[in-house]
């Protein structure tokens, strides 16, 4: 999910300050840094830092709890993602925010963001992703003929197929011989990432 300039601003300053001191500078301490003198104010932006995905916080309550989410973890080579929701491998259904996160070994994260989602559907078992999996995604507006794409349909509902651009119609394709392609206006579909990585539980 996109961010403003000031949470982006804060969200570099969190990761500078924690990379240099060892540990999350507090509310007080980011509002000084950026002129806010109300920690409500600051509490807010941090909020939705954590609810899309970017921050995380350890401890309720502990006044240097914020953790960046993607960052490697003190000691190990391992990285928390944040796994976002649940995405359709079939008709396209809402991804919904859930409250959990992964952890996964580093060389796992793309060059962009990186997030999870767990896939609902077999619409794509013939690219071993499969009903209950969990997808690596990573965060691209764009994507080339042929990758397994995570394609927010007419900004309400996505949905995880294989991507073909054919003039002004994008074309989503599933890995399932019994199912048919879906076709929309390029104006209906909205990349959100590219999936680099799968999740199974034996």
């Amino acid at each position: 999910m996109p961010l403003t300039r000031r949470q982006s601003e804060i969200l570099e300053y969190i990761r500078e300050y924690t990379q240099r001191e060892g540990y999350a500078p507090t509310l007080q301490e980011i509002g000084r840094q950026f002129g806010l003198s109300s920690v409500a104010t600051v509490h807010k932006h941090v909020a939705h830092l954590v609810s899309k995905g970017y921050l995380r916080r350890a401890r309720r309550n502990a006044s240097r709890d914020l953790t960046v989410v993607g960052e490697a973890l003190p000691g190990t080579s391992a990285v928390s993602v944040p796994l976002l929701g649940t995405v359709a491998a079939g008709l396209p259904i809402e991804a919904l925010p859930e409250a959990e996160e992964l952890i996964l070994p580093e060389q796992w994260l793309g060059r962009q963001r990186t997030y999870a989602l767990r896939v609902r559907g077999d619409s794509m078992i013939d690219e071993q992703i499969r009903d209950g999996d969990v997808v690596v995604v990573e965060e691209r507006e764009t994507a080339r003929n042929g990758e397994t794409v995570i394609a927010l349909i007419d900004g309400e509902s996505a949905t995880v197929k294989q991507y073909q651009r054919r003039g002004a119609v994008i074309q989503l394709i599933p890995a399932n011989p019994t199912m048919a392609p879906l076709e929309y206006p390029e104006d209906q579909v909205r990349i959100q990432g590219v999936v680099i990585g799968v999740l199974r539980r034996f």
